[in-house]
């Protein structure tokens, strides 16, 4: 329990921080960031997993306002929503999408503390891009 609070407290800081270094855009947009797409397929226990651990409280996070949920069926036959920078082959894969193109993945379920780690991480590495790139 305390390591997840210590995770959501950090999380919490870096998405301020984050957040922080895009106010002006955030003053003519709406607060999200980009996106972070969940690359699914029915059967998936590991996609259950999440959605039994993460799904509830993902749309209450600073995460969330910076990176929507948008969910994707692997086995749709549809194309895929993102430019992705390599194809899909495992679920659950969680693409961090800025711009319609894909800037960080975490390919499967590694547990809750260490999904919220990585996801942080991942969040960290595109604010030190983004001060030096744009779309």
């Amino acid at each position: 329990m305390w390591k997840r609070l210590l995770t959501l407290i950090g999380s919490t800081l870096l998405l301020a921080w984050v957040a922080s270094g895009a106010v002006a855009q955030a003053q003519t947009a709406p607060s999200a960031w980009g996106e972070l797409v969940m690359f699914e397929r029915e059967g998936c226990v590991w996609c259950a997993q999440w959605d039994r651990e993460i799904a509830p409280i993902y749309p209450k996070t600073d995460e969330a306002r910076l990176f929507p949920l948008r969910r994707f069926d692997l086995d749709s036959r549809q194309p895929s929503p993102v430019a992705l920078a390599q194809p899909v082959h495992f679920t659950p894969t969680f693409v961090l999408v800025v711009c319609g193109k894909e800037r960080g993945r975490i390919t499967g379920y590694p547990g809750e503390d260490n999904f919220w780690g990585l996801l942080g991480e991942q969040i960290k590495l595109l604010q030190a891009a983004q001060k030096t790139a744009s779309c």
